[in-house]
C-alpha cells in the first residue's frame, strides 16, 4: 500500500458513503504523515483531519478501520 492508494482509498469511501465531493474530503483529510518503520513499527503513518465534528469523527472511524488493515505504508 503506498500513501497515495491510502488516500484514494480513503477519500473514494468518504463520497460514497457521505457524499460531497473528492476536493471536500482531500482538504478535510490533510496530508499523510509517514514515519520510519524503524521508530514506528506497528503503524508507520497518521493524519490529522479537519472539518466539522461530524467530518472529523467519520474520517477518524475510517482511519481507524484502515490502520487495521495497512498498518504500514509505503511512500
Amino acid at each position: 500500500m503506498t500513501s497515495d492508494r491510502l488516500i484514494d482509498m480513503m477519500i473514494a469511501r468518504l463520497v460514497i458513503a457521505h457524499g460531497k465531493s473528492k476536493h471536500h474530503w482531500r482538504k478535510s483529510i490533510g496530508p499523510v504523515r509517514i514515519y520510519s518503520r524503524a521508530t514506528h513499527p506497528h503503524c508507520n503513518w497518521a493524519f490529522t483531519p479537519s472539518g466539522t465534528a461530524g467530518e472529523i469523527s467519520v474520517i477518524e472511524t475510517l482511519l481507524d478501520d484502515l490502520h487495521l488493515r495497512h498498518p504500514l505504508i509505503d511512500r
